[in-house]
């Protein structure tokens, strides 16, 4: 090859080259770990007995929290609320629904009061995505122009924006509660809590309301319509798009049987709980659930460090840590067993 040849090849670019340094050159000291039966074996059997001891308290703490439920759908006569099974949306008068019921042991708090519908598959991507949260942050543009999203619950039939907008609103549960408690022969109302029940997120960061000047909200929903299945309009529901019901019910559930926070019992003479005796439910029995099939409860919960009732990461824990275990087990009767005639070879 002539040496004309070899100055016409490029060489590279001197600010182009890795520093010549060991982490730049890959020259820095490894260490890989040699897996021997005495390290895989003793890791197996107490990873698995650790999962085991783990699982074990999560489940006691599960069982240790109290619940007590009542179905209120009313699909058979003689049910509870069987005489408004048949309520439809937007009714002129709400159906009332009164039933009683009976603790023979204090309920200990704080208790957390959740309604419950099963069959409701919030967890449809159409359903899903039924919403626009730019205007549930309070944005004006959205407010006058809703996501497409939200259709068919984008525009009524005059073309008027809803707001809010979509399927996931124009669905929100407005059953209503009180409860009673039987003291001395009459009834009186055990306050429920209805601050504090959303995430801090949601009530202080996603959803807010929109903000004109010093225009009330009434004036700022002016030319809006609202849901057809809402009784009022946004302005008129408690803090609007940051009442604490509505906040909730937006947060869609990922499985079609689901409980949602109502309210905390915690005030007056029940901040350790509800004692024994009486009580009452009186309900504005509103929300159908005959066109889907499902079912209505109100659901009394403790609480423990774990939260709420759920018994599933102590048995996931115990399954996992079970297996880890046999896994131990098995792999310490093979050892021994090749072992030996590792040994008679040798």
């Amino acid at each position: 090859m002539a040496t004309g040849d070899f100055r016409s090849i490029k060489e590279p670019v001197t600010s182009q080259r890795p520093d010549n340094t060991a982490f730049t050159q890959q020259r820095l000291p490894a260490w890989q770990p040699l897996l021997s039966a005495s390290i895989v074996l003793p890791f197996f059997l107490l990873a698995g007995l650790s999962f085991i001891a783990i699982g074990s308290g999560l489940l006691y703490s599960s069982k240790s929290i109290t619940e007590r439920e009542f179905d209120y759908t009313g699909v058979q006569p003689g049910d509870r609320c069987s005489d408004c099974f048949n309520v439809t949306y937007n009714a002129t008068v709400p159906c009332p629904c009164n039933f009683t019921f009976n603790l023979t042991d204090t309920f200990q708090g704080p208790v957390f009061m959740y309604y419950e519908l099963s069959n409701f598959f919030q967890n449809h991507y159409r359903y899903m995505i039924s919403r626009d949260d730019k205007q549930l942050s309070g944005y004006i543009n959205s407010i006058q122009s809703p996501a497409n999203d939200c259709y068919p619950y984008q525009y009524d039939k005059s073309n008027v924006p809803y707001a809010p907008c979509g399927a996931i609103a124009n669905s929100m549960f407005n059953d209503v509660f009180k409860l009673y408690y039987n003291d001395n022969g009459s009834y009186s109302e055990v306050p429920l809590t209805k601050t504090g029940i959303a995430w801090w997120t949601d009530y202080n960061i996603k959803f807010r309301n929109p903000i004109q000047g010093n225009e009330s909200l009434s004036a700022i929903f002016n030319g809006t319509a609202k849901l057809p299945n809402w009784a009022v309009p946004v302005y008129r529901l408690s803090d609007g798009f940051t009442n604490e019901d509505f906040i909730v019910w937006m947060r869609s559930a990922a499985l079609p049987n689901f409980r949602k926070l109502y309210s905390r019992i915690e005030e007056g003479n029940y901040t350790t709980g509800l004692p024994p005796g009486h009580y009452m439910f009186q309900i504005d029995y509103k929300y159908p659930v005959l066109s889907f099939g499902g079912r209505k409860k109100i659901v009394f919960s403790s609480v423990s460090w774990m939260g709420g009732k759920n018994p599933f990461l102590g048995i996931a824990y115990i399954v996992f840590g079970s297996l880890s275990f046999f896994c131990g087990i098995l792999m310490l009767i093979v050892c021994i067993k090749y072992q030996d005639k590792t040994n008679d070879d040798i």
